[in-house]
């Protein structure tokens, strides 16, 4: 429990399907936490709820703190809730929640989770503009057999209604769009307040080797990125590259952020087994990515991901999920 309208609907809709519900929030680097837990204390008490506080903060700062900093540090991109969801929410709350004798860990996340032959499947939530499959790509099958998502049939607007329903007619308008430990903090803020490295300047290139300007370090940048280069130029020029080794930005057009290929070097299948590859799927290579036809093929160092048409911005760090139909396979970080 979270304390906001996702989880505090699935919480009740569990209770009126006679579940006997314990609430779990998780505490983990929450800026706020004193506030948070009041928050869900005051849910939690509505409902009727028993809630228990999860502290996670030490293995959430390892795994997935940790790994955040560093990652733009070395020039990538990360996604930290694609690596909080199997390590910790999904891993180490549900371990919390066997613990207490739960027979299942119930999760606001719009998704849906059927049984096939083989296992448990793991399908995009009903409302396409909510769906959160994309951050559960990591996920195996001793996790799902034991996860259950009350919210993938619905669409948010019913989620709001039943709230109100339910007699919580506070939510709308208050749904936090923040990564939980980041709490109105530009990444920047956060990167040089966490002490994951000091800013090293640079030089800023074009995709010739020349030096264009200058930069404070390439943890401030993104592939993709246009805002913040002050240089002057007669076209548009975005970043392009990032190249940790020689501490450098690259630049371009708009022309050079669109490619074909892409390269993972580990690829989690929740199944648990590897399709028959290769084979044409749908690929997300970020949340918000609509998704594209692609070739997926399995090499030597790891997967070849080639896509039918070129796709814009394609960032090592970033996560690529793998779709056939509504059924997610698998996923993996950008090389």
């Amino acid at each position: 429990m979270s304390g906001g309208v996702d989880s505090t609907v699935t919480a009740r809709l569990l209770a009126r399907e006679g579940h006997e519900v314990c609430g779990l929030f998780m505490a983990l680097a929450q800026p706020d936490l004193a506030e948070q837990v009041a928050r869900v204390e005051e849910v939690a008490g509505r409902l009727g709820v028993e809630l228990k506080v999860v502290d996670l903060h030490q293995i959430f700062g390892e795994h997935v703190l940790d790994y955040f900093v560093e990652s733009y540090f070395q020039g990538r991109t990360p996604n930290p809730c694609v690596v909080c969801n199997p390590m910790v929410k999904c891993g180490q709350l549900l371990a919390a929640a066997k613990r207490l004798g739960c027979e299942a860990l119930a999760t606001g996340h719009y998704v849906r989770r059927r049984q096939s032959a083989t296992g448990y499947e793991l399908l995009k939530g009903r409302d396409v503009g909510k769906d959160q499959s994309y951050f559960l790509c990591g996920l195996h099958q001793e996790q799902l057999a034991r996860l259950r998502f009350p919210l993938g049939e619905l669409h948010k607007e019913e989620v709001y209604s039943l709230a109100e329903e339910f007699g919580f007619d506070d939510f709308r308008g208050r749904e936090s769009q923040d990564v939980c430990f980041m709490k109105e903090r530009t990444v920047q803020e956060f990167l040089e307040g966490y002490g994951g490295g000091a800013s090293r300047p640079g030089d800023v290139v074009d995709q010739q080797g020349t030096v264009r300007g200058r930069h404070l370090g390439i943890h401030r940048y993104t592939i993709g990125q246009r805002r913040g280069l002050g240089i002057p130029a007669p076209a548009p020029l975005y970043v392009v590259g990032l190249d940790a080794e020689k501490n450098r930005v690259i630049v371009g057009g708009d022309d050079a952020l669109w490619g074909r290929q892409l390269s993972v070097v580990t690829m989690n299948w929740l199944s648990g087994q590897e399709p028959e590859l290769p084979q044409t799927l749908m690929v997300k290579i970020r949340h918000r990515h609509e998704g594209a036809e692609a070739l997926v093929s399995k090499k030597d160092d790891g997967y070849e991901i080639v896509f039918a048409e070129p796709q814009r911005a394609i960032t090592p760090g970033q996560f690529v999920a793998l779709y056939a139909g509504e059924v997610l396979l698998g996923g993996g970080e950008i090389a």
